[in-house]
Order: structure tokens, then sequence, then C-alpha cells
């Protein structure tokens, strides 16, 4: 994507306008700095500004691994694995990045230093794991354990997305179903009820009112459901929106505690690839705070510096609620042993399998609950439309 960055140079009077060709502004910004420019603003330039909403193709981290895994373990050097990666590469801005780390290796740089150039690339768990096994040498299995590692938080994932798959296309459909009903079907048979004279329910007469309005305002009626529907679809794909709906959906009493373990499932299983690829402790801890929520940031904080102080990892946890009863035990199990970062992973395992299992019986539980809703719902509109001609009946009888 091209970039319009806003810098100067302190050799150079003035403020300037540099056009960069990067994959996130972050990079934009990098590219600039490099040339002693200090960057005043970077915005999207020419017509991606337009498109503001279209996204840049992310880095394929996990295919990069395995890809240059394949071809250390095949007897290249690294410096050979990833101009082979790069000469094979057709994306435009996957290319770049490739090229990137070439010429910073060339500089004399270590990959990880190259890697961390690249921050929207690479996270940061993926530039520690790469920078602790430089020290032992042995890349291609810290590479190895991170696409494990990454394979197993996307089956987790890929079950929650699964499970609500259904249940979303059935509110789909029965939402355009009522829409039909309330939009279409209903003012023709308000129009038909319109000389109908008799005692009807008061859903009948409030659906056949909602009918005459379609009927007189019709067209104001539908630009203000669309205007609706385009502000909810925006407010979707506002971040801070996203934030506020999750904070309000994770604290609902029934989720809490689900939503607990599965931040502590994650928390967990980083943790312990950290761990076993010989991250200290206390850095491991703080490279693992973003992976969970505002609320427990705090407390994972207050935990790392009891650490810190010397506390035993399994008290400080404990401590601050950053454990469970059946984990607790583990990690006790983990420091008696020496095996802290085997014991997370099984830790983050045991929280895998109980998180499927909610996901499990929750699918099968929202799936007809859904389905008898929508039919109730349906079915009283129809029920509701019919009671004229039913009044109509009884007063020919």
């Amino acid at each position: 994507m091209r970039f319009e960055v806003r810098a100067f140079h302190y050799a150079h009077p003035g403020i300037v306008a540099l056009h960069v060709e990067a994959i996130t502004p972050e990079e934009a910004r990098s590219q600039a700095e490099e040339q002693g420019y200090q960057v005043l603003r970077v915005q999207t330039g020419g017509l991606a500004r337009a498109f503001a909403f279209t996204r840049a193709q992310p880095f394929p981290v996990v295919l990069f691994s395995q890809e240059l895994v394949a071809l250390l373990r095949a007897g290249l050097s690294l410096m050979e694995s990833l101009e082979t990666l790069a000469e094979k590469e057709r994306h435009p801005d996957v290319s770049r990045v490739l090229q990137g780390l070439l010429t910073k290796l060339r500089e004399g740089q270590t990959l990880s230093a190259a890697l961390e150039r690249f921050p929207s690339s690479f996270p940061s768990l993926y530039v520690a794991t790469v920078r602790a096994s430089e020290r032992t040498g042995d890349v291609a299995e810290a590479l190895t354990r991170y696409v494990v590692y990454h394979g197993q938080l996307d089956s987790v994932r890929k079950k929650l997305v699964s499970a609500s798959i259904y249940p979303l296309v059935l509110l789909g459909v029965g939402g355009l179903v009522m829409l039909f009903l309330l939009l279409y079907v209903v003012p023709k048979f308000s129009r038909l009820y319109e000389d109908v004279r008799g005692e009807l329910p008061l859903m009948s007469q409030l659906l056949l009112e909602w009918g005459r309005l379609l009927e007189r305002h019709g067209s104001e009626v539908m630009v203000g459901i669309a205007v609706s529907l385009l502000a909810v679809i925006y407010a979707a794909t506002r971040r801070s929106v996203r934030d506020w709906v999750t904070d309000r959906v994770r604290a609902l009493p029934a989720l809490r505690d689900r939503f607990l373990v599965y931040d502590l499932a994650r928390f967990y299983r980083t943790l312990g690839m950290l761990l076993r690829g010989g991250t200290p402790a206390v850095q491991a801890l703080g490279m693992t705070t973003n992976l969970l929520p505002l609320s427990l940031r705090t407390k994972l904080t207050l935990a790392t510096g009891a650490i810190r102080e010397g506390q035993s990892f399994s008290m400080s946890m404990e401590r601050y609620d950053l454990t469970t009863p059946v984990a607790l035990r583990m990690l006790r199990v983990g420091e008696r042993s020496g095996q802290m970062g085997d014991m997370m992973e099984r830790i983050a395992g045991f929280y895998d399998e109980e998180i499927a299992r909610w996901v499990d019986w929750m699918s099968r539980l929202i799936e007809p609950v859904l389905m008898t809703v929508i039919g109730v719902v349906i079915g009283t509109i129809v029920v509701l439309m019919y009671f004229p001609i039913f009044e109509l009946a009884g007063s020919l009888q």
C-alpha cells in the first residue's frame, strides 16, 4: 500500500511529503525514520484513501515459518533460505518484507533484530521466540514450536467459529423472513382489511397500523432502515465499539467464568512456549500481558512484581486470581519438577478441553432454542394477520 508521510529533516528546511510503499502505517513511519526524517503524520495516499475499509493482506507468518524450517532442515543457510523464499514470492507486500529481511541480514543484523523492524508482520512473541533460539543456534526448532503453538490456538478459535455458524445462519434466515412479512405481506393484508369493522386484538390492530404506515410512508421507512443498517455496519468496523461490546459480553455472569478460562488458556500456552524456548520468566510474563483483557492485566503486573521479589510462581498466580484450583496444583508440580514450560502447556490443554466441552454443550442448547423463538415470532405474526379473517367469518355467521 502507498502511504504519504509528512516529515521534516534537520538538514533540509521545511516539511516534505514522502510517498512510501509499505504494508502498514507503522512500517511507513519506520522507513522514513531510517532515512533521518522526523515524522509528523502518516496517511494513506492516492486511491487507497478512498477505500479506507480495505485491508492489506496480512503477512503469512505460519506459512513463512513452515517453508523456512523446511529449507533450513534441507541444509540451506539462513540467507540462502530467505533468498529462495523471496525469489518465489509473487505477492508484492510479502516480497517487500522478505527483501527487507534480507537487507537487514546483509547489514550484519541478527534474524530477530531484522524481524523486529517489521512489527506489523511479525508479532513480538515470534521475535522473542527467534531471539531465544539464537542463543542455542536452533532456529528451526523454535520456528517449529511456534507453528505448533499457533495451530493449537487456531484449533480453539475454529471450534468457537464453527459452533457459531449455524446459530448465525438461523438468525439471518429468520430475520429475513420476518422482514419479508413486515415489509411486504403485512402492508398487503392491511390494504385488504381497511373496511373491516369489529373488535380486533390490540396486537392485530398495531400490526395493521404498521402496514398502513408503510403504505403511506414506505420510502421514508425504508431509508430509515437502510441508514440504521449502515450505522450498525460502520459501528462494527470500529475497534472501540467492538471492544465496548466485548467488555459488556464479558461482564455477563453466565459467560464471565468461560471467558476467564479462554483467556487463561491462551496466557498459559504462550507463557509455556516462551519458557520452553529459554525466555526468562519475568520477561515472558511481560510479553504475554497483551493477551489478557484489561481487567486481568493489572493483576498480572502485580503477580510479576511478586515473582520478581522472590515469591513462587504458583503462590503469585493464586494470590491475584490468575489460576484455577486444578491449574494451581499443576503449577506446584511443575515448580517441584523444574518443568514449568511443559506444565503450563498441559494446563492450557486442560483449559482447551474444558472450553470444547462447554462449546459443544452450548451449541446443542442454543440451536433448538433459537429455532423455537424464531418459529414463535413468525407464527405470531402470521396468526395476528389472520385474526381479521376470523372476525369476518364470525360476523358472517
